[in-house]
């Protein structure tokens, strides 16, 4: 596919998800930059005249708290950060509303921890409600609900939310406004010579060596997060821009198919709402080390994790948590719901299904993991 044909199709691209990081929305840790707000909100009013359809994920309460509350550093406590998060929200919402409300937009905000999309009731919820203020015309202001949040419940960083949202609304594009030009062939702060990548396919193996491991003080996400997030929405067929936040017209730009930024394009099949569900989840309970067998059978055939190709179990899980399907040599094959507990999942490794009620004591389910529950690795 050539770069003008693949640029030209953000052209069709009507429901995004656009994440600003926490460099772009705050004035260097002085509070928000409010004309850099103004200016975003500004363009996605007139995508939204274009017809399109915009979710807005955005950093910056931790960072508008500090200011507000005078701190010269990022707490490094749990309650301190909530605390600050607590009075940045504040100021970032009335932000975002009064902006696009000189536009005769009206902005929701949605503020979402681990539980709300890990929990199938909740994450439908989340999802119809998006959906539902979308139909309305309504801009939704997405963000970690930081002030409850532990690190148990944690997202991890705002990259992260911004491809889970791609994938509750199955949208076309999600866009990642950040302090760097794009994706480039090495850390351009640590190699001046780096070069930027104006496209690249997400099936690229050389990728994940090209993402820097830096991040800002504000933020929590660096480049390798931002890569991540690509594959993430690439599971609903979205494809990713990530580029400068303070190009002059960033987002219309890309909208009208400018070769700004990096574009990562999508190299694998759409996957059904239930399986992005299942990979979206981030709280694994366990593992399941497998045979050469039964990894074959789940990457060639698609079918179930049978208990009789499982050599070792390990962690403590229900029935119904997330494990982790690894080959003998330690890496993800695959994720699934478990049917089966921890202990009962130790009794039954490496038996025929046939043998099942025997080594439990009353009938059980055949499959450890049924394949409707079970994702395959990227």
């Amino acid at each position: 596919m050539t770069q003008t044909k693949s640029r030209e199709t953000l052209n069709t691209s009507r429901r995004w998800v656009i994440k600003v990081g926490s460099a772009m929305v705050t004035a260097r840790g002085r509070g928000l930059d409010r004309e850099a707000i103004a200016d975003w909100c500004a363009q996605i009013a007139a995508l939204r005249a274009q017809g399109r359809q915009v979710v807005l994920v955005s950093s910056g309460a931790v960072a508008e708290g500090m200011a507000r509350l005078g701190m010269a550093k990022r707490p490094t406590n749990l309650h301190g950060l909530q605390a600050a998060a607590a009075v940045g929200q504040m100021g970032l919402v009335r932000a975002y509303e009064t902006e696009f409300e000189k536009h005769g937009l009206r902005a929701a905000q949605i503020l979402l921890t681990h539980d709300d999309v890990s929990d199938r009731g909740r994450y439908l919820n989340a999802r119809g409600t998006l959906n539902t203020l979308l139909e309305l015309g309504v801009v939704p202001v997405v963000n970690e609900n930081d002030t409850v949040a532990t690190d148990e419940i944690r997202l991890g960083d705002n990259d992260t939310l911004g491809a889970l949202t791609v994938n509750l609304i199955e949208a076309d594009l999600l866009v990642i406004l950040t302090d760097q030009q794009g994706l480039y062939d090495s850390d351009p702060r640590n190699n001046p010579d780096a070069k930027l990548l104006s496209e690249a396919d997400l099936s690229d193996p050389n990728l994940g060596g090209m993402a820097g491991e830096t991040k800002g003080e504000l933020g929590r996400g660096g480049m390798r997060t931002k890569l991540t997030a690509a594959h993430w929405a690439a599971r609903s067929g979205a494809a990713t821009v990530i580029a400068y936040g303070r190009t002059p017209d960033a987002l219309l730009k890309i909208a009208s198919g400018e070769s700004i930024g990096t574009l990562l394009k999508p190299a694998q099949s759409v996957m059904a709402s239930r399986k992005r569900w299942i990979a979206g989840q981030l709280q694994v309970r366990g593992r399941l080390t497998l045979d050469d067998g039964a990894v074959k059978v789940l990457r060639e055939q698609g079918r179930s994790l049978l208990p009789v190709g499982v050599r070792q179990v390990s962690g403590e899980f229900g029935r119904g948590d997330l494990v982790l399907c690894l080959d003998l040599a330690g890496r993800e094959i695959a994720r699934g719901l478990s049917n089966y507990d921890s202990d009962e999942a130790q009794r039954i490794a490496g038996a025929p299904s046939g043998e099942i009620p025997a080594r439990l004591g009353y009938p059980g389910e055949p499959e450890l993991i049924h394949r409707d529950n079970l994702v395959l690795a990227v």
